[in-house]
């Protein structure tokens, strides 16, 4: 796993694109065999419930978003780092539904920018306070690795084996 993306591990061999277009559907099954019900039930003191992660995936979906367009706007940007677990302080009582739809609304949007732009912005700078420089394509693929760790954890919650 390298610094820069320490989502690597997870990722498959599928084309991170497909990855990231299947998320949305992923998510949605996931959520409909979870249940409203059991949605804001947590598996275990300190870890997420179904909905957290939805919400927590609506907000990075936001923020990788935004840092994505500043990487293609300016030349080698400082993208700004959050706290997940003081985002997800707000997440109590938060609707499971209305984050999956954000979330599908804005990973759209996305997925039409990062099509518009590669494979020309690949190697697009942008540094991470944090993880250093990496490359636009190593964005994407942070990306696409961190939709499937979330979507790991969904299916634990559901019961599903890993595939």
């Amino acid at each position: 796993m390298s610094k820069e993306n320490p989502y690597e591990a997870f990722l498959d061999r599928r084309p991170v694109e497909a990855i990231l277009a299947s998320t949305p559907e992923a998510l949605r099954a996931m959520l409909d065999r979870i249940g409203a019900a059991e949605a804001a039930t947590r598996p275990a003191p300190g870890k997420w419930s179904a909905s957290e992660i939805a919400c927590h995936l609506a907000d990075c979906e936001l923020a990788f978003g935004f840092r994505l367009r500043q990487a293609l706007a300016e030349d080698n940007p400082t993208i700004q780092p959050f706290d997940q677990d003081k985002w997800a302080a707000s997440y109590a009582g938060m609707d499971a539904e209305q984050a999956m739809q954000v979330f599908a609304a804005l990973r759209g949007w996305n997925l039409q920018l990062i099509r518009s732009a590669m494979p020309a912005a690949a190697g697009r700078l942008m540094t991470h306070p944090e993880r250093g420089v990496m490359t636009f394509q190593t964005a994407i693929e942070s990306i696409a690795g961190h939709d499937l760790n979330h979507l790991e954890q969904l299916r634990r919650i559901a019961g599903v084996p890993a595939a």
